[in-house]
């Protein structure tokens, strides 16, 4: 093997292992419930997804994300802009919006 073949392998060897170091440190773990999304500028939503498009937490028997059974579930949350989820429509919501807190559903 010559040696532009050889520091070609090297080469590509570096910089195979220095990509997968750089995904490895950008790429944190992600849990179900944690406040990531508060750190970027967001916040969770009560009363705001529609059936199965919630982002976590939809109440008792519901697992977790996509689990909510109706739209406006008031104990299923999405992520949304911090500050747009009490301005965000909730038909089911005693206000009539989003909130930041789970909220029993107000019957028609």
């Amino acid at each position: 093997m010559s040696q532009s073949t050889k520091s070609a392998k090297l080469s590509g060897a570096a910089l195979a292992a220095a990509l997968g170091t750089a995904l490895a440190l950008t790429a944190g773990p992600v849990t179900a419930g944690s406040d990531h999304g508060a750190a970027a500028g967001k916040e969770k939503c009560y009363g705001v997804s529609l059936k199965g498009k919630n982002d976590c937490a939809a109440g008792p028997g519901t697992s977790c994300a996509g689990s909510s059974k109706v739209d406006y579930q008031g104990d299923a949350w999405k992520m949304v802009p911090k500050g747009t989820c009490e301005e965000t429509p909730s038909p089911t919501s005693p206000t009539g919006f989003g909130q930041l807190e789970p909220f029993a559903e107000k019957k028609d």
